[in-house]
């Protein structure tokens, strides 16, 4: 079965310096019919303003990975990190025991946009930690390219849940297969272009929950980058 979440059925919060859409649940925006997908429990589209953002604030027992569309979002951390993370960076910070940070907008003329993903850890209770790579958009040409893992194959960040996380772009026409296992299922988050799924459309900020289907078959109707996520 997939089931289709479409881009403007997503809650909107606009905070003048914050513009962002909620996949699922968060904040002031409920919606109990939406509360996650598996160990997926928030995907924000974010676009934030020059100048603008998060300040100090915490999490406990969360992956936190953040995925760069345009601009630069400037982090710091309770763990001494400090970074500008910009287009084709990803960062991973796992909040575990409790972990302090901030994230802003590094530019005063330029918006940031960006995917905010939360996925539940497989226990509580681990150390924070974390950790950011680049994948250029080379690696992602065409292909589905292994971003995140519980094990950090491939040079992947590695996530502590039992999920593998893919990036890619597709060029109008081409297409790129994907094979879950049994007992797994997927998310697929479409940022920007026209995607089909398994012969569904999906355009820019739509998502499909996938389950009890291994094979899917994922085509560009025009130029695309969307991100999957395989689950346990």
């Amino acid at each position: 079965m997939i089931s289709v979440r479409r881009a403007e059925e997503r809650g909107a919060v606009n905070m003048g310096w914050l513009n962002a859409r909620h996949s699922f649940s968060f904040g002031n925006y409920y919606d109990p019919e939406h509360m996650g997908f598996g160990v997926l429990r928030v995907i924000n589209e974010d676009r934030i303003e020059p100048s603008q953002g998060f300040g100090t604030h915490g999490h406990k027992d969360m992956e936190i990975v953040t995925y760069i569309i345009d601009g630069a979002l400037e982090h710091r951390d309770s763990m001494g990190n400090g970074s500008v993370i910009r287009r084709g960076d990803v960062q991973r910070m796992s909040a575990g025991t409790g972990v302090q940070h901030s994230e802003f907008n590094h530019s005063d003329t330029e918006q940031t946009h960006l995917l905010q993903i939360w996925l539940l850890p497989e226990r509580s209770g681990i150390e924070p930690g974390w950790e950011e790579k680049h994948y250029s958009a080379e690696e992602k040409h065409n292909r589905l390219k292994l971003i995140g893992s519980r094990d950090a194959r491939q040079n992947s960040l590695r996530i502590h849940q039992a999920v593998d996380l893919y990036a890619s772009i597709l060029d109008e026409g081409r297409e790129v297969s994907h094979e879950a296992a049994d007992g797994r299922c997927c998310w697929l988050q479409v940022v920007s272009g026209q995607l089909s799924l398994n012969g569904q459309s999906l355009g820019a900020g739509d998502g499909a929950a996938v389950e009890n289907v291994s094979a899917l078959t994922i085509g560009a109707q025009k130029k695309s980058e969307f991100l999957l996520f395989d689950m346990a």
